[in-house]
């Protein structure tokens, strides 16, 4: 063995001179962006200022009351915008058709997942889609498609009329004994409550609430409508700080880090965590029980076999070993599909709501279409062809959709020098004519789903404004031509590309059936207070009440007679 030369602190008296150095050395070299021969682009973009060196426009592009600032870069800079990140890092904000398509669909190898958004996703809902990236991700899409399909679609209408009749009962029996006078309801709980059993029993093949009354909301409903909220207030952290420490020790000494820290919303996270995975786990055990008693345990499930969760596990069993997913990846899946389809859908559905009570000749006339269309057929439930051919039904999903998005922005980080080109060029700050951007490694672009789905130039002068009407003629000819790469009705709003919303469709279904029944059932009014209703960003977007920052919707509600 050969001997060598050990070196002791002690032999370095002056070392405790030199931390700070070595600190700011380490910092530098994490974070700082340098000056790229490509960075140079980016600085002829016009832009707003930055308003900290640390943290950028990042507070401001995540503000929970940042619809201004949106609007604001729209306006005043147009659909490429260069903004500033954290660390004096450049970032580039666009809502261009062209430049849309490049990072999502044509580059989406270039322009991946924040390091920060994968391991964030993965610490709460494991290896599912929202934390795999790269082949993974693909073989998990892979199995999932098949389960989104049309024909599986379809078989789900009556669990979800069932459980919007439950809703409904609910909605009458808390009405009863008032006078004929409409009685405010917080409908957002209700709406939530409702998305997650629609997916317990169509997705999962479990009932998470009966939907009786107030008491009986299952804990997982709330731990989900707090979670995006908490995530966003640690969001920074998590995109900053947590890819270069999620890997340090083992699973016991990050655990034991994160309860020795005090911070309250690190800890809601972890016990909101272990609660939903402790619920898919229990409810994965016993669907794999089940699928070994054989078809006849599995037919007296809640879903009857024909629930996602079962789907996929069937389409799991005769994959390929390289496409096959592990128990832990399924049980990942299980927690994405719900968080999925009930925050985002529970939030369309309340903002479709809220608009219908402000919107008294809408409603009516949805009324009155349901109403001539369920007399038509003798009173029946609507099949799924049935409700899909609703046109004013379709008009009004499709412009709550385009006008208020539940995810107004996704984040992408270029992994090598890109060129994004432009469907309409920009002025850059020298006054020359810029028809495309060359942009640097590790640069930050922020596509905008708010931003996109209100171009003018695309939707004409009228784009800011509700108008159910303008799906029921041609769409402009400017829209047509431009090429969304969004996955539904030249929209952005369920994302595009590889990592666009696997579950469009179920979401689709799962709001015509809940506002159809409504509607049918019951008027919508504005609550006394209306005027304090605020909708907070918050990643989903949910309303508010004042100064309370309890997400909530009241509304005044009556019976149709």
């Amino acid at each position: 063995m050969n001997t060598q030369t050990v070196l002791q602190i002690t032999d370095f008296p002056n070392i405790h001179l030199l931390a700070p150095a070595l600190v700011a050395i380490v910092v530098l070299w994490k974070f700082f962006p340098g000056r790229s021969k490509g960075a140079f682009a980016l600085d002829n973009v016009p832009g707003p200022l930055s308003p900290s060196w640390i943290k950028g426009n990042f507070q401001q592009l995540y503000n929970s009351k940042g619809w201004a600032f949106h609007e604001m870069l729209a306006e005043k800079y147009g659909s490429l915008v260069r903004l500033h990140g954290s660390y004096g890092r450049k970032a580039l904000y666009i809502f261009d058709p062209k430049a849309m398509h490049t990072v999502l669909v044509k580059d989406q190898d270039k322009f991946e997942e924040s390091a920060g958004f994968i391991h964030g996703w993965t610490l709460i809902f494991g290896n599912g889609l929202l934390g795999t990236t790269g082949h993974r991700h693909r073989s998990q899409r892979k199995l999932l498609n098949p389960v989104f399909s049309t024909a599986h679609m379809r078989d789900m209408v009556p669990t979800f009329l069932e459980v919007s009749h439950k809703l409904e009962i609910a909605l009458r029996n808390r009405l009863t004994g008032a006078d004929s006078s409409p009685q405010e309801i917080e409908m957002l709980s209700w709406l939530g409550r409702t998305a997650l059993e629609i997916m317990g029993q169509a997705g999962l093949g479990y009932s998470f609430d009966p939907l009786t009354d107030e008491g009986s909301a299952h804990p997982y409903s709330k731990a989900l409508k707090e979670l995006f909220p908490t995530m966003m207030r640690v969001q920074f952290w998590r995109d900053n700080v947590l890819p270069y420490v999620s890997r340090i020790g083992t699973p016991g000494f990050r655990r034991f880090v994160v309860n020795s820290i005090p911070w309250k919303d690190v800890h809601h996270l972890r016990d909101m965590v272990d609660y939903m995975y402790n619920v898919a786990e229990e409810i994965y055990e016993s669907k794999k029980r089940a699928f070994r008693i054989g078809d006849e345990a599995v037919a007296q499930q809640i879903g009857r076999g024909k629930d996602l969760i079962s789907i996929l596990m069937k389409e799991n069993m005769k994959a390929l070993d390289e496409d096959h997913m592990r128990d832990d990846e399924v049980v990942s899946q299980m927690n994405t599909l719900i968080f999925g389809a009930m925050d985002t859908t529970s939030s369309a559905m309340a903002r479709i709501i809220h608009l219908l009570s402000e919107h008294s000749d809408v409603q009516a006339k949805l009324r009155q279409e349901l109403i001539e269309a369920k007399g038509s057929k003798g009173g029946q439930d609507f099949s799924y062809e049935e409700l899909m051919a609703l046109p004013y039904l379709d008009a009004i999903c499709r412009e709550t959709l385009r006008l208020y998005p539940p995810v107004s922005t996704v984040a992408r980080i270029s992994h090598q020098d890109a060129i994004i080109p432009l469907h309409k060029p920009i002025i850059g700050k020298d006054g020359t004519e810029m028809h495309q951007v060359n942009v640097p490694n590790r640069t930050t672009v922020f596509v905008s789903i708010f931003n996109a789905n209100r171009n003018p130039d695309l939707w004409g002068n009228d784009a800011n404004e509700w108008k159910p009407e303008r799906w029921l003629v041609a769409l402009p000819d400017a829209l047509l031509n431009a090429h969304i790469p969004g996955v539904y009705s030249h929209l952005m709003t369920f994302n595009g590309g590889g990592r666009s919303c696997i579950g469009f469709k179920f979401s689709q279904l799962e709001m015509k059936v809940i506002i159809s029944t409504l509607v049918e059932n019951f008027k919508f009014f504005p609550s006394n207070k209306g005027s304090e209703i605020v909708w907070e960003m918050n990643g989903v977007t949910a309303p508010i009440v004042g100064k309370d920052a309890h997400p909530q919707l009241p509304v005044s509600i009556s019976v149709v007679n």
